[in-house]
């Protein structure tokens, strides 16, 4: 371990997020100058995903064997690190360590936890007709294994025969190292006694498969004669086992010992000196010579043939976590016969073992993430978007939202916690370690689940679509059980948030107590590298309390002056970014087990203490995110509501974004591109420039970048014209650029070949692929060590997160559109429409007013009775739906004639069409209500005068005597009264006297709420700074008591002063500005003073009467 510098993690493991931690190295190439850095080398390489990882060495003469470099790393690092080198090792298709020896303890350890983390996909012959496929944790497949062995000396390379028989014509894969690999020749000091594993996986193409079905392969490093434990174990677990042996002489004894004739296959070169062939055939059933007539490639095929016969013959098959009971057996550790490890397996299994339906134990044991969390989540949104409040008083409505939000509070509190979720909480409140194993056994756990459900589900979704493709009810519901069937450990970190956002909603202090730590332990997993989800993908909410005081805990944990830069990937749905990321940063997103990540979710990692003050911060947050435009989300309903939420946040909220890019097509992330470019334009609080990295991923053309310019400068062009549009749309004007928003350079596109080399599974990872990444990475870490702005410290982006989310949720319009072309197309069209509906509805109420005056002349000019109002008012009426059907038609001829236009771009809302459509028809039913009404009113009016003249012809007397009375009971100097009094007694004997009277005078209308209303619908288009000045100005009865006058802080006004250079232009400006407002008042004032000297009662198209007046005030002074 001292050679090779790797003494100090004797004792004290490496660990994962050691390993993983940004330094200044990786700006370099990476080279071992002296042997002792040569492990570290490796790793690095592996961490990559590098198939030439093995072939690192060192500038000294002394070379180390690559096994020495694998088994001391593997003895050096804690078992979390372990697993991840061995999942590194089987993506780039090296033999892992099954049987590990220990120089020190000269006893092997079978590696069960190490291999738990690999999971395959193949497709066996059996099933290549269906097109069927199997996935499952290689530690848990049934397969029959072969072993090969060395007894003795052996002139056949062993390993390398054992590559050739596992490789296809067309790759030859370097499994197991060799001797005519770099240092392969070296002797071995610390490997002996390895037992590698490796597996060949069919994938269902005859022309292809080296076999029809899958095997796994071990090879023992060393003579059997001195590792016969490890020789017992593979005979015990091997459905045949190969020995390489030329001369067997004395040694044959082993043999007999196994008792296993007929599995036994002695390969020999019969051109060796010693070799008898009398004493091979007392041994074996089996033997393969090689001759002076057979050449490598016949020899492999021989093999081949005899590696199919024993897969022919119903051999014995065993799963690894099987073998752990021959190894007890044979004395053999086992690496997770740990208490620690144990105890958490023990924890995870009391949880894990109760799930037998995914759906319905999603709804019992985690039930605060369900119909409620995303009923509580639509609230949010409609707590700022007030999207149903109709025609209710504002405050009154966001206090009904307020209390019915609590109701869903109580509701999840209603629930309890769970016997799932106490189990979960308390495994979490364990130790740092014992909390380590407990949530990667709950993955392992419920990755198998989720494997195993998902399988016969879409078995049977497949059986159904083929043989009744009628039942669209059944494929449907088993279409959703599928989409709700992912399970894994962040559905019970999503429950724990919900839990304690629910209790610290609550005022039940005890309740509050027994959840109060939980922030902090997930704070201190943030630290060990677990990722943190932060936006619940199935509800498209953050849970803000639960991520604030977590954030809160997090920078509690660490040095009070931390600070982060911000690294996000985004991207269609299933296009590597996940791997992307984990290849690049060694992150643990899923990126398996049947699920795509859903939601966003953070991870931390460290830089080192020597790089922080390079790179001006102290950790890297590197987010991952769902992909876009998935089925469920866009295509099928082409709601891009979700899409542009998650990209303007994320974007936003990060130093740097990835823009993950399929081949060299830009379409994809083009129209999401400029919609966050038209979010940012729309948001106030976006006070920083964003910077994008284009990755084209499968691109292996070496010619892509410099063939691309064009494209590249086209896509810009694209870009920077769709940003004009959406600057046009915010009055901002023609000239701002998308680069303007956000920092691109299209020379800094990246082009990233394919991640296999080959066809999988058997296929490695492309070395161009690893190569490709890692010099994408610097280039990444450069960036960020230039980046101008400084880095935030945690609670900085804490509040980064609040305000940006609150500005997402305000957005009400833009994120509803594909992009800004489609948005302003959209905007031209509500445009017209509302021009359409001002004038139907003000040539009703021009009739309305005819109408109305005709009801009030009705008996003055000749002698006309009562009655005769009943005949006028159903006259009028008749005569108004006629004038509403003829002007109605006009309405809905200007919407198809729209459509049937030259308007450019109009094509592009014709889904809208029917949407304009059903409003133009409400807007007609709800006219014809309001113009009836308003007849029947002014009908009960004329009635009342009425019985108002004989009120006044029938009671003038009774009323003459009141009075009369009043002043005789009052006058004189027995009841002396003052003015003030007497007006006071008259006032009430008037008040007792008219109660008597019946008389309906005109219904109260609360004009404020129709001009807010108006208004909100007007200005429903713009960004949440007009928002947030309309919410602010209830009550509208108190705004404008004060003289306007125009100030810089206005937003309108920073925009354009900001433009202006000079001092006096500015104040020019300023000044037109304020007269153009002040005239705006005026005229406003004037129209509502002529609307008062007309006498008539008031109508709603007054409101919008006005507004088209200020309008045109405004679009004049433009």
């Amino acid at each position: 371990m001292y050679t090779v510098g790797l003494k100090q993690y004797f004792i004290e493991k490496l660990s994962l997020n050691t390993t993983l931690a940004v330094d200044g190295q990786m700006l370099e190439d990476n080279h071992a100058p002296t042997r002792q850095s040569l492990p570290l080398c490796f790793l690095k390489e592996l961490m990559r995903v590098n198939v030439s990882a093995r072939d690192v060495q060192s500038d000294d003469k002394d070379l180390i064997n690559p096994l020495d470099i694998i088994t001391a790393l593997f003895l050096c690092s804690d078992s979390f690190l372990q697993q991840d080198i061995a999942l590194k090792m089987s993506m780039c298709q090296f033999a892992v360590p099954l049987l590990l020896p220990n120089c020190d303890t000269e006893q092997s350890t079978l590696m069960l936890w190490a291999l738990r983390d690999i999971v395959k996909k193949y497709r066996p012959h059996s099933m290549k007709d269906q097109k069927g496929y199997v996935e499952n944790s290689i530690v848990l497949t049934d397969l029959p294994m072969v072993s090969f062995v060395r007894l003795g000396n052996s002139t056949l390379s062993k390993s390398q025969l054992l590559n050739d028989v596992l490789s296809c014509s067309q790759q030859n894969y370097n499994t197991f190292v060799h001797s005519n690999m770099p240092a392969g020749n070296i002797p071995r000091t610390i490997s002996d006694g390895l037992v590698e594993i490796s597996w060949y996986l069919p994938s269902g193409n005859p022309n292809i498969d080296v076999f029809t079905e899958p095997v796994a392969v071990a090879n023992l490093r060393g003579d059997i004669q001195d590792f016969q434990t490890q020789f017992s174990f593979l005979c015990e677990t091997s459905a045949a086992v190969f020995v390489f042996c030329d001369d067997l002489g004395s040694d044959s004894s082993i043999l007999n010992l196994q008792k296993m004739k007929d599995r036994l296959f002695i390969v020999c070169n019969s051109e060796a000196k010693s070799y008898d062939a009398a004493t091979f055939e007392k041994h074996s059933g089996g033997i393969i010579r090689k001759d002076r007539q057979i050449n490598n490639a016949q020899l492999v095929k021989k093999l081949r043939s005899a590696v199919t016969d024993v897969m022919k013959a119903n051999p014995h098959k065993t799963k690894v976590e099987e073998m752990r009971v021959v190894a007890q057996e044979l004395g053999i550790p086992v690496d997770e016969d740990y208490d620690i490890c144990l105890r958490a397996k023990e924890r995870a299994d009391t949880i894990t073992d109760k799930i037998t339906c995914i759906p319905s134990y999603k709804d019992s044991q985690l039930p605060l993430q369900g119909e409620t969390w995303k009923s509580l989540t639509a609230l949010e949104k409609e707590e700022v978007k007030l999207k149903k409040a109709g025609d209710k008083d504002i405050e009154i409505y966001k206090s009904e939202l307020k209390q019915e939000k609590y109701e869903l509070r109580k509701k999840q509190l209603s629930f309890g916690i769970s016997d799932s979720m106490k189990h979960f909480v308390e495994g979490l409140r364990t130790s740092k370690e014992e909390r380590s194993y407990f949530l990667k056994w709950m993955k392992l756990n419920l990755d198998n689940l989720s494997r195993t459900h998902l399988s016969v589900l879409r078995e049977k979704y497949k059986e159904l679509c083929q043989s009744t493709p009628d039942k669209k009810d059944l494929i449907a519901d088993l279409d959703k059980q599928i989409s709700n069937s992912s399970l894994g450990a962040e559905h019970f970190l999503r429950e724990v948030g919900q839990m304690y956002e629910a209790t610290m909603s609550s005022e039940n202090s005890e309740t509050q107590q027994q959840f109060q730590g939980l922030p902090r332990i997930c704070a201190q997993l943030m630290l060990d590298g677990f990722p943190l989800e932060l936006m619940d993908g199935d509800a498209s909410n953050i849970p803000m309390m639960w991520i604030s005081d977590v954030l809160q805990e997090l920078h509690s944990l660490t040095r009070s002056n931390s600070k982060i830069r911000v690294v996000f990937v985004l991207g269609v749905q299933s296009s590597g970014k996940s791997t992307l990321l984990n290849t690049m940063f060694g992150v643990q997103f899923a990126v398996s087990s049947g699920r795509c990540t859903r939601g966003a979710f953070m991870q931390l990692i460290k830089v080192k203490e020597e790089f922080r003050d390079e790179l001006k911060c102290d950790f890297i947050m590197v987010i991952d995110t769902e992909g876009l435009k998935g089925l469920q989300s866009t295509h099928l309903t082409g709601n891009y509501q979700h899409d542009n939420e998650l990209a303007t946040l994320l974007v936003g909220l990060s130093d740097i974004s990835i823009v993950n890019i399929a081949m060299e097509n830009n379409t994809d992330m083009k129209d999401t591109m400029q919609i966050v470019a038209h979010a940012f334009l729309r948001m106030k609080e976006v006070g920083k420039k964003p910077s994008c990295q284009f990755v084209h991923q499968n691109v292996a053309d070496i010619s892509a970048h410099d063939k691309n310019l064009r494209d590249r400068n086209c896509f810009l062009e694209q870009l920077n014209e769709m940003t004009a549009v959406a600057s046009r749309l915010e009055n901002a004007g023609d000239d701002t650029k998308f680069t303007d928003i956000i920092d691109y350079k299209p020379e800094d596109n990246c082009y990233i070949p394919g991640l296999w080399h080959g066809s999988p599974p058997m296929a490695p990872v492309d070395k161009g692929y690893s190569e490709a990444v890692a010099n994408f990475k610097r280039l990444l870490i450069y960036s960020l060590k230039e980046e101008t702005t400084s880095a935030q410290t945690i609670p900085e982006f804490l509040e980064w997160i609040r305000s940006l989310w609150e500005s997402v949720k305000y957005e009400n319009f833009i994120f509803s559109f594909c992009n800004s072309i489609v948005a302003e197309a959209y905007g031209k069209l509500c445009v017209e429409f509302n021009r359409w509906d001002w004038a139907f509805q003000k040539h009703m109420h021009s009739w309305l007013m005819k109408a109305e005056r005709r009801i009030a002349n009705y008996g003055l000019m000749m002698s006309q009775q009562e009655t005769g109002l009943d005949d006028l008012l159903s006259n009028l009426k008749t005569e108004a739906s006629k004038v509403l059907q003829r002007e109605g038609k006009t309405f809905l001829d200007n919407l198809t004639s729209y459509y049937k236009g030259e308007e450019r771009n109009v094509c592009l809302v014709e889904k809208y069409r029917e949407e304009f459509s059903i409003s133009a028809d409400f807007r007609m039913r709800e006219t014809d209500r309001v113009v009836k009404n308003k007849l029947e009113a002014a009908v009960d009016l004329r009635k009342c005068t009425y019985q108002l003249d004989n009120i006044k012809k029938n009671n003038r007397d009774t009323l003459d005597k009141k009075v009369s009375d009043l002043v005789k009971e009052f006058s004189g100097d027995e009841n002396p009264m003052n003015d003030e009094q007497l007006v006071k007694e008259f006032d009430n004997m008037w008040d007792k006297t008219i109660t008597k009277l019946t008389f309906e005078g005109l219904k109260h209308q609360h004009v404020s709420d129709d001009i807010y209303s108006d208004l909100e619908k007007h200005l429903g288009m713009q960004s949440r700074a007009v928002k947030d000045i309309l919410d602010n100005s209830k009550p509208l009865e108190k705004c404008g008591l004060e003289e306007f006058k125009v100030k810089n802080e206005h937003s309108i006004m920073y925009k354009i002063l900001n433009k202006i250079e000079s001092y006096e232009s500015k104040i020019k400006k300023k000044d037109e500005i304020q007269d153009m407002a002040d005239n705006t008042i005026k005229q406003s004032k004037k129209f509502a003073a002529n609307k008062v000297k007309e006498k008539t009662d008031y109508h709603k198209t007054y409101i919008q009467e006005l507004l088209e007046l200020i309008k045109k005030n405004l679009h004049r002074d433009k």
